[in-house]
């Protein structure tokens, strides 16, 4: 919105008609106090959005982190070595004596 020469100054002469030449210095402070706390709560918002808008990216680095250390962690060697223990651990039946194998049956 761009405003020319006679639209400010008719703009200034209103106010002066309107307020009178003995409130305007009052009027332009509290205009000037406006504009500062209105500029104050721009950037207090603009802050809180760049705030909100990082935060999504360090809890995806963060993810990205955990998501290493798990993977330095994982040992399918380990994890193979460790099953076959446990097979080698456990008993194996003897099917030969056992009454409900029955074995191959060729029919």
């Amino acid at each position: 919105m761009e405003l020319s020469i006679g639209e400010m100054l008719l703009v200034a002469v209103s106010i002066v008609v309107l307020f009178g030449p003995d409130k305007l210095p009052k009027i332009a402070r509290d205009l000037g106090q406006g504009v500062r706390k209105m500029k104050g709560a721009m950037e207090d918002v603009k802050s809180e959005i760049l705030k909100e808008t990082d935060n999504p990216v360090s809890e995806i680095k963060k993810e990205i982190e955990r998501v290493k250390q798990a993977a330095q962690e994982y040992n399918p060697v380990g994890d193979l070595e460790r099953k076959s223990l446990e097979e080698r651990a456990l008993p194996k039946p003897d099917l030969a004596s056992s009454e409900e194998h029955e074995g191959p049956v060729s029919r």
